[in-house]
């Protein structure tokens, strides 16, 4: 059986005219069948580019032709173009087109005019399908390459039936993220709609069920106070300019994560300041990080798994002046007096070293992560995805009696100043973040709350300048 693939640019009469022989054949030919594919002109470029890297063939005009050889695995051959097809099915079947220009070019308006056509009601039916549309922000970075096929596990958004992903990487390279798009579209995801690239702001966050703020990538070299003061008025135009944008375009119930390594409590911040038609419970920074460094520490020190460890606290500045509070820690299946697989004990009690506690451990909590970038040489992607994962679950699941430590609006909960985004002890209730207001705060740990403050504050201040709307 011969079997072709006739691809081309909608408007181009050249496959207009190929497409009518193509039929004539089938028609004629009980063995010979085509498979059609119209592209639309503004999609051709890229399309061509694709399919031609994908195949190893070199091919830069309308159409496109090619013969499936099914009794070979279904490998393709390359015919060419327009009059490669021509030559090929006069040699072989003696049969040729007299079709005149002036029909070319009228068959040529109407494939555009009925692939424009198709197109909107794909878009119609697409907009009725109510996908979940989520967007990654600095999509080169590591960690949205575990992030994605996470984001598909049914546990994660179990009642999306469709999700439509966005990357957006501002000013990033487009062949790059293409790449991305590509692979993703390759995994076969069964909730997958579409991917869509996006290198700058012109529709960035339209329509956005989620949003996920990771670092730029790659991250800034720059070292020292001027510095780190120049690359914060920088985020702060930035992330007002997001939190803008976010304010008209996405949905009202948006929810935003931030996660990174850099002033993120202060990005947070920024854009539910600038969002003010969404609800600020919405907008969170990820603490989970540090959660886990030191659970790995207090892990090592009980010798113990790292799951065998709970309900760690990390207070204050995420990405700066932080503390980590084991008040309400436990640990499973410790080898102590009393034991059993769901028996807990709590960490303070099983820790006798408080000279390790009281000044190695917080110092070794701090540099675990910037040993491990040190070490990859890159951002520390698996351990990002999986704190964004476990707070997803627990977000879209209504309830959860985990104890999480994130970045959320102060309500004056522990004597924090309100309007500062503050991590601290929550839980999830409802689908709602709820601050855990029965952890106690002694006078120590009022003090490490207040250099956090006291740092948050210098943030906001050094970022501070008057609200300017985005023009686009």
């Amino acid at each position: 059986m011969a079997a072709f693939v006739l691809a081309g640019k909608s408007d181009c009469p050249f496959y207009a005219k190929a497409e009518l022989l193509a039929d004539l054949l089938q028609r004629s030919l009980p063995d010979f069948r085509v498979h059609k594919i119209s592209i639309h002109p503004a999609d051709w470029k890229q399309w061509l580019e694709e399919t031609c890297w994908k195949n190893g063939w070199k091919h830069d005009c309308s159409p496109l032709v090619w013969r499936e050889l099914t009794d070979r695995g279904g490998k393709g051959l390359l015919l060419g173009g327009y009059n490669d097809f021509m030559e090929y099915v006069q040699g072989y079947y003696s049969m040729r087109s007299d079709m005149e220009s002036e029909l070319m070019l009228k068959i040529a308006t109407e494939n555009l005019q009925t692939k424009e056509v198709y197109m909107q009601e794909e878009t119609s039916h697409r907009q009725y399908l109510h996908p979940v549309h989520i967007w990654i922000s600095s999509a080169l970075n590591p960690t949205c390459y575990s992030l994605i096929p996470q984001l598909f596990t049914p546990e994660v958004f179990p009642n999306a039936s469709l999700i439509s992903l966005h990357l957006l990487e501002i000013g990033g390279d487009k062949e790059v993220i293409d790449g991305i798009r590509m692979e993703t579209e390759d995994l076969a995801l069964p909730h997958l709609l579409e991917v869509t690239v996006h290198t700058d702001l012109e529709g960035a966050f339209y329509d956005a069920n989620l949003i996920v703020f990771l670092d730029s990538w790659p991250p800034a070299t720059e070292k020292g106070n001027e510095d780190q003061d120049k690359e914060l008025k920088e985020v702060a135009k930035k992330y007002r300019c997001y939190g803008q944008l976010i304010d008209r375009r996405a949905h009202k119930s948006v929810r935003v994560i931030v996660m990174g390594d850099t002033f993120i409590n202060l990005k947070c911040s920024l854009l539910l300041e600038n969002a003010r038609s969404v609800d600020p419970a919405h907008f969170i920074a990820l603490a989970t990080q540090l959660e886990y460094e030191a659970r790995a520490q207090i892990a090592q020190k009980l010798n113990v798994k790292q799951s065998d460890v709970t309900d760690i606290i990390i207070w204050g500045n995420i990405t700066g002046c932080s503390h980590v509070d084991l008040q309400r820690a436990k640990v499973l299946r410790y080898n102590g007096a009393i034991c059993g697989p769901n028996y807990s004990q709590l960490v303070l009690e099983m820790l006798y070293d408080r000279k390790w506690l009281d000044s190695e451990f917080q110092s070794l909590v701090r540099s675990r992560q910037s040993g491990l970038v040190l070490k990859l040489q890159r951002a520390a992607g698996m351990q990002a995805t999986n704190g964004i994962i476990t707070v997803l679950k627990a977000w879209n699941s209504n309830s959860s009696e985990q104890v999480f430590s994130l970045g959320v609006l102060s309500r004056g909960f522990f004597g924090i100043p309100q309007d500062l985004v503050f991590s601290m002890p929550v839980s999830c209730v409802d689908g709602e973040w709820s601050v855990l207001s029965s952890v106690s705060v002694n006078d120590e740990l009022r003090m490490r709350l207040q250099e956090s403050i006291s740092q948050l504050t210098s943030e906001r201040e050094k970022a501070a300048e008057p609200n300017r709307e985005v023009s686009m």
